[in-house]
């Protein structure tokens, strides 16, 4: 009901109202300009004698979007900046395809190996003479630098290094079996066998590291009893043998 009054009343001219018995209040000059215009403040005063009323702050806004020009020509490309740090290794890649064979090299330069041997046998038997003897070979089996003389018995050392040395004979029955394998004048190694009934075969072997100029031979040597090896010219049973295992310049 309120409200449907109030519409009735809105819509009556302005004559009316004073009929309505409402109070009537005196007309306030409210839209009055101020004559002449108030000096720049923060406050312009209406009239004389009044008090000032705060004018509103405008700030002026400007639509760039009408004074956008056209698209300009690219400029000239800039200089490249310094180079960044270096970022953390990534992840491994998969592995990639297998690529086809190369071509065959050129072949190498030969291998030059040191080498050096012997072996050498006596047929006939010899026995003991005064005191030591060296023993000597009557018949050359491998002797490629003739670096051993078969008259002394002795290897004469060209290429340093580690030798195999072996030392075969056929004792003499009911005699004595006494040698030695000599580096230098030094017995290194000995071949014995005691005298019996029968005759055997003995063997020495062993090792020695030879130096340029350095000598090796079999001595026989005089006991109390005959001292004798065996042999006979149609079998050879007494042989001496020797060869480089390891060169000096590879050890």
């Amino acid at each position: 009901m309120a409200a449907s009054g109030l519409l009735l009343l809105l819509g009556l001219p302005v004559g009316a109202w004073p009929g309505l018995g409402l109070p009537r209040r005196p007309c306030v000059q409210c839209c009055h300009a101020a004559w002449p215009p108030a000096a720049p403040g923060p406050y312009a005063p209406w009239s004389a004698g009044e008090p000032g009323v705060p004018l509103p702050h405008v700030r002026p806004t400007i639509d760039m979007s009408i004074l956008k020009g056209e698209k300009g020509e690219p400029g000239l490309r800039g200089l490249s900046g310094r180079n960044g740090k270096e970022g953390p290794l990534g992840a491994r890649g998969l592995w990639g395809h297998k690529g086809q064979k190369g071509q065959a090299g050129p072949p190498g330069p030969l291998c030059q190996r040191a080498y050096a041997a012997f072996s050498v046998g006596r047929r006939e038997g010899l026995h003991s003479a005064d005191g030591f003897q060296a023993v000597p070979f009557d018949t050359e089996l491998v002797n490629p630098d003739g670096a051993f003389h078969l008259a002394s018995g002795r290897f004469l050392c060209a290429v340093p290094g580690i030798y195999f040395l072996n030392l075969n004979v056929h004792t003499w029955n009911y005699k004595e079996t006494y040698l030695h394998i000599m580096w230098n004048g030094r017995a290194t190694a000995v071949l014995y066998a005691q005298p019996g009934e029968r005759s055997i075969m003995q063997t020495q072997s062993l090792l020695l590291p030879l130096a340029t100029g350095d000598t090796v031979w079999v001595r026989m040597f005089q006991r109390d009893r005959d001292n004798a090896i065996y042999g006979e010219h149609g079998d050879l049973s007494i042989t001496f043998n020797g060869h480089l295992v390891k060169p000096a310049a590879e050890l």
